[in-house]
């Protein structure tokens, strides 16, 4: 069975909405598109790098789906994220998307679980970025293996979270870095659990 790794950039205060453009999601009147910019890092980047070249699928919902699509087709080869991203299968959860021009896409509708469930005996390690709403319904059902957090030095107030009603989930820290512009990474594995027994290793789930 392989992995499915969500990877997320956070402010301190947990709003994960529009990290990279300013025009990304403005849902709810969010006024603080791009607010990772600021924090330029290229050991960051390398994490970034490592986590893409890690996967051997992508897993992401409409919306950023379409925000990947418009720029990674024609992005710098000599990036090696682009030539992973372009040639890796997507696998994008919507029921209204018909555009999936980016080469190895495929849409998916239906039981989102039981597709992911499927999608993870075909696969090593299934990466999912951004896509909060894909993001809740996998964590309520119980899929998602590891959580790759990079948490910024920045308080944002009202905004799209990434643990907005999940449900109780026991973690095991396996990374934890701080780098020079101050983000931080910290790494999380889940743990699984037999419902009514406490696990040696639980710690609080994150809020």
């Amino acid at each position: 069975m392989g992995r499915l790794v969500v990877t997320a950039f956070m402010s301190i205060d947990g709003v994960v909405q529009a990290p990279g453009l300013a025009d990304e999601d403005p849902d709810n009147g969010f006024t603080f598109g791009g607010w990772t910019q600021a924090y330029d890092d290229a050991a960051v980047t390398r994490l970034i790098t490592r986590s893409v070249l890690a996967a051997d699928a992508l897993l992401l919902g409409r919306r950023t789906y379409e925000i990947f699509a418009s720029f990674w087709p024609t992005a710098d080869p000599a990036d090696p994220r682009t030539v992973r991203l372009n040639e890796q299968p997507k696998y994008v959860a919507s029921s209204t998307l018909t555009d999936l021009r980016w080469n190895n896409s495929t849409r998916i509708e239906g039981n989102l679980a039981e597709i992911v469930r499927d999608l993870k005996t075909r696969h090593r390690e299934i990466s999912l970025w951004g896509s909060t709403t894909v993001i809740s319904q996998l964590l309520h059902a119980d899929l998602v293996d590891e959580f790759v957090l990079l948490v910024y030095p920045i308080l944002l107030g009202p905004g799209k979270r990434l643990f907005d009603s999940t449900p109780r989930l026991s973690l095991h820290l396996t990374e934890s870095t701080t780098y020079t512009s101050g983000v931080a990474l910290h790494t999380y594995q889940r743990i699984p659990t037999v419902p009514g027994e406490t696990s040696a290793k639980e710690v609080r789930p994150l809020r």
